[in-house]
This record gives structure tokens, C-alpha cells and sequence, in this order.
């Protein structure tokens, strides 16, 4: 019994009702200027429905009353952007219209039948049921009083369910929404993986730096060496606040461009900070790097701070060769160092060495790391087209 009741204690039962009775207002209004032609208000529906704002605010409603409980009920909220829409607009308005008028009379016919089969029932004879014989005075009507209060929540309940069902039907996002919809989900996982990426790659190289300084201080037990040590751990320190106030100002500001992000003209900042904690880097730039398009550089940026950072995470303060070079519209960068033994890195292994393959495939490139004749090797080729 609880189960059959449990649609009437829903309060969406209620908010749908009052959905449906909405457009009779207009309707009631109508009747009294003239009754005579009560299709009026459905045949003004038309031009309507065709104006495109129509269409959001529908959207809304049905959003507020229909699916109250619903994060997302998958109505369109935005206004027509088609002639299709705006005719799945005028369907769905003559549709609650003709839903509504079916509710109202339901929940005035109904109630009117009760209280007409009480008053049988207590041997009082009424106006009678409309459109229906006269009710005579029987004892039996008692029986027969609850049976319209059961069809009236029942009638409710259904035409509730019914008219959700029509509104997810024709004011549901049209093929265009979905697919601009679909987009800028996919454009928001992007930026998150970027902003991940941007996270592990700044931090993940401070920290590493930091590590490797303080541990070669340590060990070296040299206060000159220690005073370099502790001026690199702090400019290195400094550049990765940087960094991460540039990928926070990211997410405060949506619109913040990208150019903010650091470029391989600034490599010379990773070549320092890693010499600076003992690694001895051989490094070559050949080509016009000042041509290389923001969005390459960035990324070619990028890819050689997270090999550096796997060769002193690694492999230590060890010789490092760098080779960055522009020919041919391809930006091509190679990270190599000597292999220590019992510590090659399995190939793919590692966020960080996923990042530099994801950020080559991101721009049309490729990228490999693995190990080549006793060395480990990165090298990635970016197009600059």
C-alpha cells in the first residue's frame, strides 16, 4: 500500500501539477472575454513558439517543476538556434496546453463526482455529476464515493510521467547542443590533463633539483659548495612559485591566454638549474628558435624540463647532452645520458615520461624514450605547422 501511495508524497508529483496548470491560467482568462472559441490561446501559441527566447524559458520550467530532483534532466536551456527547434518549441507548447486542459478537467470533474456520491450516499439528491445521469439518493454511492479521488491521483501521477516523457522529447537538446556539448566537455578535459601536466612537469622539476642540491651538499661537506647548492635549491625554488602561479591564474581565469607559459627561450633557466646541481650539460641550439610558433615552444618547453628532471631524479648528476634544433618546419629535441647499471627505467614507464609522449602526439608529433647504445635517450620532433 505505502508503495502505491508513494508517487502522492513526492513533492516533483506536485511541482508537475502545478506546471500543467500554468498554461490554463491563460486559458481561464480567455473563457471570460469569449468562450465561444476557446482555441484561441492554442492557435496564439504558434508565433509563440517560433520566438527563439521561448525555447529557453520552457527549458528552464520544465527543468525547475518537472525534474526538480534531477542534476541533469537533459532539457535545453538555450534559446532556438534552428527552425526545427522552434517547431519541436510550438509542438511541446500545444502539447502542455492539450496535457494541461486534460488535468484540469480531471481535478475539477473528479472532486465534483465525489462529493455528488456522498451526498447520495447521506439520501440528499444533488445537481448530479456533469455529464453524467442525476444521482439518486442510494447507499451504494458510498461505495463508489473514493473511486475519483484514487482516478484523480492516479490521473496525476500518470500525466506527470507523461509530460516529463514529452518534454525530454522536444525541448531535449537537438544533434548541434549535443555535439557543443560534447565538445566543450572534451576542451575541459584537456585543459584539466594540461593543467596536470603543467603541475607535475614545475614541481616535479624543483622538487627534484632541490633533492639532488641537498643531497650533494650534504655529502660534499664543502660550505662554498653548499652556499651554491642552497642558491640554486632557492632560484630554483623561485621559478617553480612562478609556475605554479601561472597554472593557478589558469584556473581562476578561464580566459587567461596561454602565452604566460614559459618558452624555450627560457631554456637557458633549465640548462643553469641543472648544471647548477652537478650535472654537466653538453648543449646545442641550432635554427631560428625565435620562429617557433607559442604553442610548440611551449610544449617543446615542457618536454625537455621532464627529461631533465628524469635524468637527476634518476640517473644523478651525470653528463647530459641536449640537442634542440629547427629544420625542415620540425622542431627536434634530444635528451641523452649514460645508463647507470641497475637503474634503466622500464620503456612507457612513469606519468612523467607519458606526459612527454602525450604532449608530442597533442601537436601532430612523435616522441621516444628508451635506451639507446648504453645511453637513455628522449627525443621528440614537433611540426611547426
Amino acid at each position: 500500500m505505502g508503495r502505491l501511495l508513494s508517487p502522492l508524497l513526492r513533492g516533483k508529483t506536485y511541482t508537475r501539477l502545478l506546471h500543467l496548470w500554468v498554461p490554463m491560467l491563460v486559458v481561464s482568462v480567455w473563457m471570460f472575454i469569449d468562450p465561444r472559441r476557446p482555441w484561441v490561446p492554442a492557435l496564439a501559441l504558434i508565433p509563440v513558439g517560433l520566438v527563439p527566447a521561448v525555447r529557453r524559458g520552457e527549458g528552464v520550467q520544465a527543468q525547475l517543476l518537472l525534474t526538480p530532483d534531477e542534476q541533469e534532466p537533459g532539457f535545453s536551456v538555450v534559446a532556438s538556434a534552428t527552425w526545427r527547434d522552434r517547431l519541436r518549441t510550438v509542438l511541446w507548447l500545444e502539447a502542455r496546453m492539450a496535457l494541461g486542459a486534460v488535468t484540469m478537467f480531471g481535478c475539477v470533474w473528479l472532486p465534483i463526482a465525489t462529493v455528488e456520491l456522498v451526498r447520495s450516499a447521506r439520501g440528499g439528491v444533488g445537481s448530479g455529476i456533469p455529464g453524467l445521469p442525476q444521482v439518486g439518493a442510494h447507499w451504494w454511492s458510498a461505495l463508489l464515493a473514493p473511486l475519483p479521488v484514487l482516478v484523480l491521483g492516479v490521473l496525476v501521477v500518470a500525466l506527470g510521467e507523461l509530460t516529463t516523457a514529452v518534454a525530454r522529447r522536444l525541448l531535449g537538446p537537438s544533434a548541434a547542443e549535443r555535439l557543443a556539448a560534447l565538445e566543450a566537455r572534451t576542451e575541459q578535459l584537456l585543459e584539466r590533463n594540461r593543467i596536470a601536466r603543467e603541475l607535475h612537469d614545475s614541481i616535479g622539476h624543483a622538487l627534484t633539483v632541490a633533492v639532488v642540491q641537498a643531497g650533494a651538499a650534504r655529502a660534499a661537506g664543502d660550505p662554498v659548495f653548499t652556499d651554491r647548492a642552497l642558491g640554486a635549491i632557492e632560484e630554483t625554488g623561485r621559478a617553480a612559485l612562478e609556475d605554479l602561479e601561472r597554472v593557478l591564474g589558469v584556473l581562476r581565469e578561464a580566459e587567461r591566454p596561454s602565452g604566460s607559459r614559459p618558452t624555450l627561450a627560457e631554456a637557458g633557466r633549465l640548462l643553469q638549474s641543472a648544471r647548477a646541481s652537478g650535472a654537466e650539460i653538453d648543449a646545442k641550439v641550432t635554427g631560428p628558435l625565435e620562429n617557433v610558433p607559442g604553442p610548440v615552444s611551449r610544449e617543446g618547453y615542457r618536454i625537455l624540463q621532464e627529461s631533465l628532471t628524469n635524468v637527476l631524479r634518476h640517473a644523478g648528476a651525470v653528463p647530459v647532452r641536449v640537442r634542440v634544433g629547427v629544420h625542415d618546419d620540425v622542431l627536434s629535441l634530444e635528451v641523452r645520458n649514460r645508463l647507470l647499471s641497475g637503474r634503466v627505467p622500464g620503456p612507457g614507464r612513469g606519468s612523467g615520461l607519458r606526459g612527454i609522449r602525450e604532449r608530442a602526439a597533442l601537436l601532430g608529433g612523435r616522441a621516444s624514450t628508451g635506451p639507446d647504445a648504453g645511453d637513455w635517450q628522449v627525443h621528440a620532433e614537433l611540426p611547426l605547422s
